[in-house]
Parts: C-alpha cells; sequence; structure tokens
C-alpha cells in the first residue's frame, strides 16, 4: 500500500488553510474543493444552502467503490473568526498560524486527510468502499449546513465526521444537545438620582433570577451558562430594559428539558415578583446522540484504528458537531480526532504525523 505522501498532505492542507472561509463565506472554498475532489473522479453536486446562512454551497460528492460496503466522511469548511490572511508556519514537525490568526486545521485538516488517503489508494488502484463526502457550510455559526444537507443524496447507513481533538485514535460517540434562550426583560425607566423607586430596573431583575438559578456544571451530562448581557443607555437611567443570551446544553434530553424550564421559569417568577416582564425566545440548537461503545460502526472504526497502530477509544464531549445533525436524521455517526489542538485559537497547532496517521486511518478504513 502507497504510504501516505507526508509532503502533498501538508501541501494540500496549507493550500487550504489559506484560503479565506469565516462561517458565512465559503463561497471561495467550495469551488476549490469541488474543482479537487471532480479531478480526482468524484461525481460532485452543489447543494444550496439558505442564502441568510452562506455566500457558498454544502459539497456533496460520490466516488463508487467495488467492496461491498459503503461511509459517508464528512467535514466542515468554514472557520471563526480571525481566519483571514492566515499565514501557516511550519517547524519540528508542527504546523501553526503566525499568531494573529487561527490556523484553519478546524476543520481542513479533516478534509486534507480525506483527500490525501483516497489518492494514495488511487495510486495502488486498490478497491475501497464506496465513498461519500460531505463538506459542509456554516458550521461553527450553529451547524446550519448540516441543517440544511439535502439527506435524500446520502445511500450510506453510517457516517465518519472529522472534527475534533485529542490523540488519534479518538471516538466521540455521544455529545449534547443544546438549547438557547434569550430572555428580554422589560422594567420601567426612572431617573436614578431624582426618582429611582418610581423605576423598575431590569438589571436588578436580572441579577435577581441569575442569583437563584443553577448555572455552569450541573451534572455529569449538563451545563447551562449566561453567556451574553445587553441593556442600559446611561448611569441616571434606571435600566428600563435588558437581554439576556443563554444555553444550557446536555446528553440527556429529558435532563436539558428540565434545566430549560428551570431556567425560564425561574425569568418568568423573578419578572413577576419585581413588576416587570419578560418574553423569552427558547430553541433548540441541535440534539444529543450517544452511540454505544459497542456498536458495530464503532467496532468497525476501532479495527481500523488499531491496525494502523493507533489506541482507539470512545468518549463524549460538552460540544457539538455536524455529527449531531447526521445522527438526528438516522444515520449513526461518530466524530474522530485529526490531532488538531487550541481550536479558536491564536495559538491552534497540528502536528504533521498526527495529520498522516489519520489519513492512514482513513486509508485502511476504506480499504478493507
Amino acid at each position: 500500500m502507497t504510504p501516505i505522501n507526508r509532503d502533498r498532505l501538508v501541501e494540500h492542507f496549507c493550500q487550504l488553510i489559506q484560503i479565506d472561509s469565516e462561517s458565512g463565506f465559503e463561497k471561495e472554498i467550495a469551488e476549490t474543493l469541488a474543482e479537487q475532489l471532480g479531478s480526482m473522479g468524484f461525481s460532485v453536486e452543489k447543494l444550496p444552502v439558505p442564502e441568510k446562512y452562506t455566500n457558498g454551497f454544502n459539497v456533496y460528492a460520490r466516488l463508487d467503490g467495488t467492496i461491498d460496503d459503503s461511509i459517508l466522511l464528512s467535514c466542515h469548511m468554514d472557520t471563526v473568526a480571525l481566519g483571514k490572511g492566515i499565514e501557516p508556519i511550519i517547524e519540528d514537525g508542527i504546523i501553526r498560524s503566525k499568531g494573529n490568526t487561527i490556523l484553519g486545521g478546524d476543520d481542513k485538516s479533516g478534509i486534507a486527510a480525506i483527500m490525501e488517503a483516497v489518492r494514495c489508494i488511487q495510486a495502488d488502484n486498490l478497491e475501497h468502499k464506496t465513498i461519500e463526502l460531505a463538506f459542509t457550510v456554516h458550521e461553527e455559526g450553529g451547524l446550519r449546513g448540516s441543517e440544511h444537507f439535502d439527506m435524500s443524496k446520502v445511500q450510506s447507513s453510517k457516517a465518519i465526521v472529522l472534527d475534533t481533538g485529542g490523540p488519534i485514535g479518538s471516538i466521540v460517540n455521544a455529545a449534547p444537545g443544546q438549547q438557547r434562550i434569550v430572555a428580554h426583560i422589560k422594567g420601567r425607566p426612572a431617573h436614578a438620582g431624582l426618582a429611582p423607586e418610581e423605576g423598575i430596573s431590569a438589571i436588578s431583575v436580572a441579577a435577581d433570577a441569575i442569583t437563584q438559578m443553577k448555572l455552569l456544571r450541573i451534572d455529569e451530562e449538563t451545563t447551562a451558562n449566561i453567556g451574553i448581557i445587553e441593556g442600559g443607555h446611561a448611569t441616571n437611567i434606571v435600566m428600563p430594559e435588558l437581554k439576556i443570551i443563554a444555553e444550557a446544553r446536555s446528553l440527556n434530553d429529558d435532563k436539558l428539558t428540565n434545566q430549560v424550564d428551570h431556567m425560564i421559569e425561574t425569568f418568568q417568577t423573578v419578572a413577576a415578583k419585581h413588576g416587570a416582564e419578560v418574553e423569552i425566545e427558547s430553541t433548540r440548537a441541535y440534539n444529543a446522540f450517544v452511540l454505544p461503545a459497542d456498536h458495530p460502526h464503532i467496532e468497525q472504526i476501532k479495527a481500523s484504528f488499531a491496525a494502523i497502530g493507533a489506541e482507539p477509544h470512545t468518549k463524549s464531549t460538552g460540544g457539538g458537531s455536524d455529527a449531531n445533525n447526521f445522527n438526528k436524521a438516522g444515520l449513526p455517526t461518530v466524530n474522530i480526532s485529526t490531532g488538531m489542538a487550541k481550536v479558536h485559537t491564536t495559538d491552534e497547532f497540528i502536528a504533521i504525523d498526527d495529520m498522516v496517521k489519520v489519513s492512514e486511518f482513513i486509508q485502511h478504513y476504506l480499504t478493507h
């Protein structure tokens, strides 16, 4: 079997990360990948996503195989902010940015690994499983690409997302659902120096509610957080309105529902006590998923990791990924590590050895 071409892998990765593709602006990276996949023999479709989320499109690609099995491999094409003008620096086998941007290994390391593995398979003319690819937009902005992915295109009965960190061999088989809560508290303005007692302070209502709320680590499966507070016009006005943006997450849907109910009821009870009003918008961002560690799909993945000398292990995570939406659609999906580290920061880096290793995993998995 042709070994992974380390130089080609790094060159392709560096090419991809130098294409600006912050969430919502994925058109250039999507066009580039569609063209590259077409030149590799994939049939490629550009799948529309609502324009309010992106100027680009989801990429679906398929390469028929001769082994009687099929897999959907998926990565997202977008990056978080500080993703413009990325300049990669390679030192001592580590790729990082110049320091004023992210690197973009989240998630272009997965894309590069998949495409390098396929190139090696094709160089040897090896038999392989049917390969389906889902390269999505706007994952970082709320999993919007996978939410709107046309699943009628997908014929595989299982999927692998390459979009997490940790040692190569890490398999995320459980991830939380997330609920977003926006509370608009409406009090009453008054002059803060002349007649503060005539006002109802929205910030006082918020403080009272938050003090009574169970937040941060609730239990081993559940978290909740107040993330954004916006309000106020001047120091001499009793604050009349306030917006609070919060979230709750849990691996258990019942616990998530209970936590969200608790937060909403606390806002409502406290607002009533103070004579204020509160309007609440509560929306499910994505659902939780949990696959048993001995699921046949996971056992097959473990076997390929073991075959390349990586120690496979399952784990849960506190964050969502496109795997949440694929599982919601009924497609058993896990999320595996590409070795990306310190993502979403200007300290982000990835080891070339890890990129080679995950490419070896994909190569083995597709040919066995």
